[in-house]
Formats: C-alpha cells, structure tokens, sequence
C-alpha cells in the first residue's frame, strides 16, 4: 500500500490540487463579500427604515453570533460527513440568507436572515481550511491556507465597490439580490468540481470510499489502492472531547486564546478606524476610503505571511506580525491628523491580518484529520468572543473619554498577547 500523505508531500503540486485551492480562494471571496455587505448597505437601511444605532447593532451582532454558532456547531461535522458535504451545505446557506435579505420587509426579517447567512460563513471557513490542508503538500502548506483566506479580505473589497456602484442607481434591496445570486453560482461549482478531502476517505471510511478514493489518486496521477487501511476510524460522535485530552488540551487553549486576543484587537480596529478617522477632523470620504485600504494591506499581508511561514516557520512568523501591530498601534500618536494615517492603516491590515489568519494555519497543523475541522471551527468560535468584546470595549474606554492613542495601545497590547501565545503553542510531530 502506498502512503499518499508521503506522496502528496513529496511530488510536485498538481493541477488537481490548484484547482481545489483555486475554488476555496473563490469561496472566501464571496464569503468576504457577503460578510462585508452589511456594513456597505447598513447607512441605507437605516435612513430607508428609520432604524436606531442601537437597532442597527443588534443586526451587526446577529451576524457574527451567526458566525460563531457555524464555528462550533456546524463546521465539527465536516469531521463526520466529509468537507466537500459540509462545504456545499454553508454554499446553500450563505446563498439563500443573503438573496433573502433582498425580500426582508421588517428588521426581524433583517436579523434573523444575517444570522442564518452567518452560520453559513462561520462554517465554510473552517472546512475549506481543513480541506487544503490535507491536499497540499507539507512544505507548502501554510502558504496555502493563508492564500485560499486572503480571498476574505479581497471579497470586502469588492463589496465595497460593487455595494457602491448598485447603490447609485437601485436600492439597497438590489444589493443582497446581487451577492445573493452571485454566491448561488457556487452551489453547482461546489457540486461538480470539488472533491471529497482523501485524508477523510481513509480515516472515515465512508461507502464506496475505495472508489472515490482511487479516482482522486488518479487525478493525481498516484498509483490505485486494492484495499482500504485497517485504521478505520469507527467513532460516529463529532470529537470535540478531544481537544482536551493531555495530547492537545495546552495547545488547545494557547490557541482558543490567541484567536481571542486578536480578534479583540482585529475587530476594534475595523469597527472603529472610519469613525475614529472623522474624528480627527479628516473627510468622510477618507474615512470610508480607509477601509478599503485596511483590506489591501491584508490581502498582502496575508500572502506574505503564508510565503515567509513556509520557509522560516509559522509560528515564528505569526509572532513577529502580531508584535509589530502591538508596535505600530502604540505609536499611533506620531500620525494622528496627518493623511498619512491612511498608509499606516494600510500597515495594520498587513500585519494584524497576516498574523490572525496565519492561527488558521497553526489550528490545522495541530489537529489530526479525524477533529481537525472540529478543531478550527472551535478555535474560530472561542475567538469569536473577542470579536464581540473588542469593539464593545473600544466603545467603553472611547465613551469614558481615553484618547484615541490610549485605546490603540491598549488594543495592541492584546495582538502583543495574541503573538506571545502563538510561539508557545506545540505542535505534534506527526501533524506539523
């Protein structure tokens, strides 16, 4: 029997495996897309409604807590049912919830809808990380994790320009019939084109594992298999116990941390920089405009976090872009008034993007097939706390009167803790 975990990290990569990375890049951009929608349409919907700020929170809110209920509870049966299963499920979801804020008639409708896209997203993100990175090789991939992610930030962009331009000349309506439509194209692509991770086929064994296996091995251009290994993995529970057994309960918790603490600082930073930047005095067109920038400056960082992780070691890596966050946010004071806030927002999407979506990379590498999705998708869901506590916190301290340099450097100590748990983390030698 050949080992294939061997053979996928000796050869050369194939067309095949670009192809699946190439439609999970594509999922997270629409999944961008429709995370970021809201945040486009939410000024519209609210002038076209009469809705209060308050309101209008709880409509933000229902959608990350949307996020973190697809984290947790979704995403762990793509280690039960297979990614490819689960994947195409959080398509449909994602595609219906959003297409169906087009037809919300009151603000239940809105909630409830975002919530329900919001599982979707929670959950997709989670499995196409597991998915590529049982189907790359180990030199390479947590440059390709971080790849297939920075279709996230690159899908914000585009919904930002693409919310705009449907704005012009049709409602806010128009906009999720749009994104909602364009996500539905996915569900066929899903469907035909991607496959079953091979790493799930052997451990789980489902029927007609065998075949589907030796089809994969063939697009591979691997030998065919006569018979399955023995090691069948028999447990029907979705294993979330085990992320506490002594093997991995201290990563466990070093990494549900380190997810925490940047996402704290992470959604701070997007929930408060356009606000914080008309404060200052400077235009709102900068301040929508720097958004934008906040979201080029992670698409690069994120690749270029992914490349120098792959030759000098993740970890090492991820610390070093969350500490220079931690720097740069408490030296904020020195550009305070000046246009060239929006080149060091740009900065911050780099670094503080490039570190967060790296931990993606460090949850895949510490779980074994068998709960590795289960594994993310719970880091995902433990972090998604801080993403509710950043901005409510930033919100406090701003209300309470601190100054705008005072609450970045609170802030960046958070990615300075984020970076300093992310180097302690261990991985297991048969997973690293």
């Amino acid at each position: 029997m050949i080992d294939i975990k061997s053979q996928i990290d000796s050869k050369p990569i194939t067309r095949f495996q670009l192809l699946v990375i190439f439609i999970c890049f594509l999922l997270n951009i629409i999944d961008g897309m429709d995370v970021l929608v809201i945040s486009y349409t939410a000024p519209v919907i609210a002038s076209s409604w009469g809705i209060s700020s308050e309101t209008l929170g709880v409509v933000f809110s229902s959608g990350v807590i949307g996020m973190a209920i697809g984290a947790l509870f979704l995403a762990p049966f793509a280690d039960k049912l297979g990614r490819k299963k689960i994947i195409l499920i959080s398509v449909i979801i994602i595609s219906f919830g959003v297409l169906l804020t087009g037809f919300s008639k009151n603000i239940f409708h809105l909630i409830s809808l975002r919530l329900l896209s919001g599982i979707g997203i929670g959950t997709i993100l989670a499995s196409t990380v597991s998915l590529v990175s049982e189907y790359t090789p180990n030199r390479s991939k947590d440059f390709w994790v971080s790849f297939v992610l920075a279709g996230y930030p690159l899908g914000a962009i585009f919904a930002g320009y693409l919310s705009n331009f449907i704005l012009l000349k049709y409602s806010w309506q128009s906009v999720y019939i749009a994104f909602g439509t364009l996500s539905l194209i996915f569900i066929p692509i899903v469907y035909f084109f991607l496959w079953e991770s091979i790493d799930f086929l052997i451990k789980r064994q489902p029927v007609n594992a065998l075949s589907h296996i030796n089809k994969i091995l063939y697009k591979l251009n691997f030998m065919n298999i006569d018979t399955l290994p023995t090691h069948k993995n028999q447990s029907n529970q979705i294993p979330v116990k085990r992320l506490f057994k002594k093997t991995y309960i201290d990563s466990t918790l070093k990494l549900w941390s380190a997810f925490f603490f940047s996402f704290a600082c992470l959604y701070f930073l997007i929930s408060w920089i356009p606000k914080m930047i008309t404060e200052m005095g400077l235009s709102l067109e900068l301040g929508i405009y720097s958004g934008t920038i906040f979201n080029v400056g992670a698409f690069f960082g994120i690749i270029t976090q992914g490349y120098f992780s792959s030759r000098f070691g993740l970890k090492k890596i991820i610390s070093i872009f969350l500490i220079l966050t931690c720097i740069l946010m408490t030296q904020i004071q020195y550009f305070l008034g000046s246009d060239s806030m929006l080149f060091v927002f740009c900065i911050l999407g780099f670094t503080i993007q490039g570190g967060f979506v790296g931990l993606y990379a460090v949850a895949a590498r510490i779980y074994p097939t068998e709960f590795r999705t289960t594994g993310v998708g719970w880091s995902i869901g433990a972090g998604r706390l801080g993403a509710v506590i950043g901005p409510l916190i930033g919100g406090l301290l701003i209300g309470a009167g601190l100054t705008i340099s005072m609450n970045f450097m609170i802030f960046g100590i958070t990615a300075l803790v984020s970076g300093i748990l992310t180097y302690m983390i261990s991985f297991s030698k048969t997973n690293s």
